[in-house]
């Protein structure tokens, strides 16, 4: 998705954008600025690389001095909107990262996010002074805004992709917590979502703590329902025994499982890299009561130096009757991803439920020939 992205930022783009800042400021080099950018290791520069020169570069043709720099943004901001204009606060990581400009730098980034976004950018700030910028993230988490307030939930996720890491809210989290405690019950779903995603960050460092608050929010709100499922998410996956008990899938008992039978197969067993197969599956549940089962198949990926790496996908979430009869099919591709290459080798696939692996399959998997 990066290699598509960053395609955006061309001639005719920086030529768009150079007539918006002349608008502002008339000595802009629009050429100037282009050629600049559009170097000879243009070309090889991934997305965040070509956001960062564009910052850089905006730099030595804007103003010297960073508040007029930023006055120019300031009047063109409201016609430079969405992901292309990440530059804008990246522009103030870049020159306002300082004591002085500390307050311009949040006005800037406040009002920017609102655009496009600040979620990368305030993370350099919360590495330089975590205290004073979470206490500015507390600030925007009751933002009129939504884009603001999503900020304060966004910048700050310990594993945001593509983001710095922030080690410190990965060993502790308790900063982080205090700002999602006030948008738990947030009216805007784009907000919810950074909020699960947060602590669904927070969940892979530290479970308990995610689960503690988990029994502690589930029921109290509809909207505050929706986050926790969906920041359990891996927690899920990982059948974790109290995460499925609070969220109601059925476990197996002592000398009663809740699977009585199960088998899983794939059609060719045998294929090029590249190529799809089709899985099908077929399991009973215990006669009784209803149960809440999740179905998933999970691959043993085989990575480049031949070590295993399972990934769950998920065929089914739903409540049945005891003694159903359940079964599927599934196509799945084989070809590259942006996130995952194949690599030869037999591949073991799993039909697992609620977490319990309950039958299994093997594929062959090959260079494809030239």
């Amino acid at each position: 998705m990066a290699d598509a992205l960053k395609s955006m930022y061309n001639r005719d783009f920086f030529q768009g954008f150079g007539e918006k800042v002349k608008e502002a400021y008339s000595a802009f080099d629009t050429g100037g600025f282009t050629t600049k950018i559009m170097d000879d290791t243009w070309e090889e520069l991934a997305l965040k690389a070509r956001t960062r020169r564009i910052s850089e570069t905006l730099g030595e043709f804007l103003p010297s001095a960073y508040e007029d720099a930023i006055d120019v943004l300031f009047r063109i901001d409201e016609k430079c909107v969405g992901f292309p204009y990440l530059f804008f606060p990246d522009f103030v990581e870049v020159y306002g990262l300082t004591e002085e400009h500390w307050g311009l730098s949040m006005a800037a980034l406040e009002r920017f996010t609102q655009r496009s976004s600040a979620e990368f950018a305030v993370r350099s700030f919360i590495i330089h002074d975590p205290e004073r910028m979470m206490r500015q993230m507390l600030d925007w988490s009751q933002h009129p805004s939504e884009h603001v307030r999503r900020l304060a939930s966004e910048g700050c996720r310990p594993r945001l992709p593509w983001g710095q890491a922030l080690t410190m809210f990965k060993k502790d989290p308790a900063p982080v917590l205090l700002i999602l405690e006030q948008l738990k019950e947030d009216s805007s779903l784009y907000v919810r979502k950074s909020v699960a995603n947060n602590l669904n960050d927070i969940a892979k460092d530290h479970p308990a703590v995610v689960i503690s608050l988990a029994k502690r929010w589930l029921g109290s709100n509809p909207d505050t329902n929706w986050i926790v499922r969906h920041a359990c998410r891996t927690l899920i996956r990982k059948a974790d025994p109290e995460i499925l008990e609070l969220f109601g899938y059925t476990n197996s008992e002592e000398g009663d499982p809740l699977t009585v039978s199960a088998s899983l197969s794939i059609e060719p067993e045998m294929l090029s890299i590249g190529s799809g197969s089709v899985l099908q599956y077929a399991l009973r549940i215990r006669e009784g009561a209803s149960a809440r089962v999740r179905i998933e198949y999970g691959i043993y990926f085989v990575k480049a130096n031949g070590q295993t790496s399972r990934k769950l996908f998920l065929l089914s979430d739903k409540t049945v009757s005891g003694g159903s009869d359940l079964t599927g099919a599934r196509k799945h591709s084989w070809a590259d991803l942006t996130t995952r290459r194949h690599y030869p080798g037999e591949h073991r696939i799993m039909l697992l439920v609620n977490g319990q692996e309950v039958a299994e399959t093997m594929l062959v998997l090959e260079w494809a020939s030239q």
